[in-house]
């Protein structure tokens, strides 16, 4: 049954939701404002008052997403004692944001809508969510816990793990290879991340 009218603030929100929905649905491909608007049940013209294109609205739930991890990132370093044992948590954090939420995952990391010049927006919650990771690992550093030259390579190197296994899971292969192991997802997370901060500890 087709909506007719929304509170404006409603309508923004139920267009972002309709377009989350295509994209864990159908994917990616299949999101056109149109559609979107056909899915949210209002006219086709409905996303227009809030969304100049679809780029727009791709961005949109990006910051969306972004904002999400940023938010369970930091929770995550606060409920964990040490630096280094926040640096797990992290990465626990990272890969379970994933799970709960792959159309978000799924998008957000997308080269076209991490271009500053085109969306700002975007680019600023996406910096303020790797921040997290890189004030933590300020902070292990100031323990003597990791070198201080090595600081911003070590960022990206436990970003690109985190990533990798949170890919992993949103694509099910992750599940695959705890099972084999006998072992849950999180401390299959938490074996791994320790294994590496293990590396990087000043020797």
């Amino acid at each position: 049954m087709r909506r007719t009218s929304y509170h404006h603030g409603a309508l923004r929100g139920a267009l972002l939701e309709a377009c989350l929905r295509l994209i864990e649905t159908e994917g990616l491909a299949a999101v056109s404002l149109r559609r979107v608007a056909r899915e949210a049940g209002v006219s086709c013209g409905a996303p227009y008052h809030h969304f100049a294109d679809r780029a727009a609205l791709l961005a949109a739930l990006s910051v969306e997403g972004f904002r999400g991890l940023a938010a369970d990132l930091a929770a995550a370093r606060d409920s964990a004692a040490t630096p280094m044992a926040q640096l797990t948590a992290l990465a626990e954090a990272y890969v379970r944001f994933a799970r709960n939420h792959p159309g978000h995952f799924r998008l957000m990391f997308r080269p076209e809508l991490s271009q500053s010049e085109k969306h700002p927006d975007a680019a600023e919650v996406g910096d303020a969510a790797f921040a997290v990771l890189t004030d933590t690992i300020a902070a292990c550093v100031a323990a003597g816990l990791l070198p201080a030259e090595r600081a911003d390579t070590l960022a990206v190197a436990w970003w690109a793990l985190a990533h990798g296994l949170a890919s992993l899971g949103v694509d099910g292969q992750l599940d695959k290879r705890r099972m084999q192991l006998c072992t849950d997802t999180a401390t299959l997370v938490d074996d791994i991340m320790r294994a590496f901060t293990a590396l990087l500890a000043p020797r």
